[in-house]
């Protein structure tokens, strides 16, 4: 018998994991044969405090501290390294320039507005008749999205939780005791479950009898691309277009690019398709002089959103001992410290720590109480 039975071994689950070990008898449960193959496993994996709508951004905000400084024996690598966001705008796009430089100034963090001629120096393919001009933005990292999450899953380990992979789940429903969860393998006991389970939230949702949230996968599409020769590219920021039409960013040598894309998917083991591949490398090209020989790699993961794209945390309204840690969208990573400090707080009937909500943060933003069954429509100008 456990105290909480949490499904989904991504990055949600593997910190909440974390979290409640400290106090609490704790089972994870992934259908994969190791956690985080789905979306944490394909995240771009940056750190923004300017990304995200207001929710996602207070818990950003409040997530640096234990980036900066790790808990203890949690990892031996920095978990974020400098990474400059260059936000390029053609001439078309001004008023998103002002905005934007609106959104960039409430976090307290100067930026920079850069000239044509500025933006190919700092990168030295960019085409200077396609940039008008550029915003700098200097406080953003890119974030070891795996030693985070490793160091989630082994401190969850050392604090007592057992993890269970290749377990799926074939039933759930309440029982005396709270919760009775059976998978191929056996059935298990808890008091409550936490549904951790990414774009498949709803789903299991349905499965345990609540209603569903409204939730809506995207599927986002990323490739490695060959740098320029000759070039090192390593100091180069993620550029960004202002509209978030396409980015690119150095990845190991090599220029890890997307088309920004956001297409409706029903939950799976998403797959880049062709049409994704050759938008992204159109933008791109219209902005960039980048020869593209060979696509080295290509995936897509499934963001996933409610309608307000806010994340969805807390105790389901109507169904006892049920509780959601879903549609944290594609700012997971980012916020998952703070988040995970949430969902163990509301899980637990504590108060959320001070430190969290002092960054802005407010507890209702992400009550499953507040989403109604609306239909979705994707909108990217919460950054």
């Amino acid at each position: 018998m456990f105290d909480f039975v949490i499904i989904g071994g991504g990055i949600a689950g593997a910190s909440v994991a974390y979290e409640l070990a400290a106090c609490s008898s704790v089972l994870l449960i992934e259908r994969e044969a190791h956690c985080g193959y789905h979306t944490t496993g394909r995240s771009a994996a940056l750190f923004s405090e300017n990304y995200g709508n207001a929710t996602i951004r207070a818990l950003t905000r409040a997530s640096r501290s234990t980036y900066e400084t790790p808990p203890e024996n949690f990892t031996q690598n920095a978990l974020l390294t400098p990474r400059d966001v260059m936000f390029i705008a053609r001439k078309d796009q001004m008023a998103s320039v002002a905005a934007m430089t609106n959104i960039l100034g409430r976090g307290g963090k100067k930026s920079y507005l850069l000239t044509a001629g500025d933006v190919c120096s700092r990168v030295s393919i960019m085409r200077q008749d396609y940039v008008a001009c550029a915003l700098l933005d200097e406080s953003s990292m890119d974030i070891d999205v795996h030693a985070l999450h490793q160091g989630y899953l082994r401190g969850a380990r050392s604090r007592g939780a057992q993890i269970a992979t290749s377990e799926e789940v074939l039933n759930l429903a309440r029982s005396s005791a709270g919760w009775e969860i059976t998978t191929q393998k056996t059935t298990f006991q808890c008091a409550a479950v936490i549904n951790a389970a990414g774009a498949w939230a709803d789903s299991l949702a349905t499965d345990a009898g609540a209603s569903t949230v409204g939730l809506t996968p995207l599927r986002r599409t990323a490739m490695i691309l060959d740098a320029p020769t000759d070039v090192d590219v390593s100091s180069w920021p993620l550029v960004l277009d202002i509209d978030e039409k396409f980015y690119f960013k150095p990845e190991a040598g090599k220029l890890l690019a997307s088309p920004a894309d956001e297409t409706p998917s029903a939950p799976c083991d998403a797959q880049a398709e062709e049409m994704d591949l050759a938008i992204a490398i159109d933008r791109i090209q219209q902005a960039a002089d980048l020869p593209v020989r060979t696509i080295t790699r290509h995936w897509a993961g499934l963001r996933t959103f409610a309608a307000d794209r806010s994340p969805v945390v807390g105790y389901d309204p109507h169904l006892p001992g049920f509780f959601w840690l879903a549609g944290q969208g594609g700012y997971g990573i980012q916020s998952a410290p703070a988040l995970a400090k949430v969902a163990a707080a509301l899980a637990c009937g504590k108060a959320v720590p001070s430190a969290i909500l002092d960054e802005g943060f407010d507890v209702g933003a992400v009550s499953p109480a507040r989403v109604q069954l609306t239909s979705f429509v994707s909108d990217k100008t919460d950054i």
